[in-house]
């Protein structure tokens, strides 16, 4: 390659995952570099396992724009294609679209202005006139609905591919499973200021959508995990430890209403009462000890939690 363009560092790296986007991604590409044709830029295209023509067509735009391919011996999903974009990237910003032309590239150099002007990490875009059918905006509406409401995050579209990072946010990112749906959830946790921008959106032009309600289903099994990593990920006692507190009490409370009623002369021996008692005890010791353990864990790994989003050195130190 040649070392000239090694050196010249973009300022914007647009991150496309692709799965059998044969017909899509050669025009998304020129559209791109039409756009951005005055402006530093690479584009990163991730074929993420396509049994189509899509890695030859990468292959070919390689040779004729700044066009990077990596791809998948199989389909691993959008957050590992994402994930292996952002670590390939080296723009000051990163941006991400969708390869079936659906998502409007010429919206980045405006969701950069905005981030440049009201000092945003992340801006996600929010696509308010969808062209989409109904079978796929309504169940979309509820969980994006769901995850505003459990995450307190205010956006009105967390599945947009759209959006814009800056370098440090993309580099504290860990992505996989369905994660990609919650970047802005993970990059807020961390710290970062998240803002939205209404955009374009088109019709569907080729092929015929790789989404369907399995997917649905799984974001949401990634949002408890999202939700739980967040909160007592460095404090497991506090969710384990509040489960078996509560359920020790119960435990005991059923417990000593039994014994009062032994010691009053009645029979409890096959009261299945006493059997609920002795069971919520003992299940929540067990869950008072497997958050000891958890809290034992972290001590000994070392883990900590925070992210730097900025650095200085005084002077003095320099010297």
């Amino acid at each position: 390659m040649d070392s000239r363009k090694e050196k010249i560092i973009p300022e914007v790296s647009i991150v496309i995952p692709a799965f059998n986007e044969e017909e899509s991604i050669i025009e998304l590409v020129g559209e791109i570099t039409a756009h951005f044709a005055d402006i530093p830029h690479e584009i990163i295209i991730v074929d993420d396992g396509s049994t189509d023509l899509t890695w030859e067509n990468i292959k070919q735009l390689s040779r004729e724009y700044p066009v990077s391919g990596l791809r998948f011996s199989s389909n691993q999903g959008k957050a590992a294609a994402l994930a292996a974009g952002f670590q390939e990237s080296r723009g000051k910003y990163v941006a991400t679209l969708d390869a079936d032309l659906q998502d409007d590239p010429s919206e980045i150099t405006a969701m950069i202005q905005l981030m440049e002007k009201d000092g945003f990490d992340l801006v996600s875009g929010w696509k308010k006139d969808r062209k989409d059918s109904t079978g796929k905006t309504l169940p979309s509406k509820l969980f994006n609905l769901t995850v505003r409401l459990t995450t307190g995050v205010k956006l009105h579209d967390f599945n947009c591919g759209l959006k814009v990072y800056t370098r440090n946010v993309v580099k504290n990112l860990e992505l996989y499973g369905e994660m990609h749906r919650y970047t802005p959830v993970l990059a807020a946790q961390q710290g970062f200021s998240v803002g939205e921008k209404v955009v374009h959106h088109r019709s569907r032009k080729y092929g015929k959508t790789k989404y369907g309600m399995a997917r649905f289903f799984r974001g949401y099994s990634d949002l408890l995990t999202v939700l739980f990593l967040h909160r007592y990920s460095y404090r497991p006692l506090h969710f384990f430890g509040g489960i078996g507190t509560f359920l020790t009490l119960i435990g005991f409370s059923v417990s000593a209403y039994m014994t009062v009623l032994w010691f009053s002369g009645e029979s409890i021996g096959n009261r299945p009462l006493l059997l609920l008692g002795v069971l919520l005890l003992v299940v929540g010791f067990q869950f008072i000890s497997l958050g000891l353990l958890g809290e034992m864990v972290l001590k000994l790994s070392g883990r900590t939690s925070f992210t730097i989003s900025e650095k200085t050195v005084s002077r003095s130190a320099q010297e």
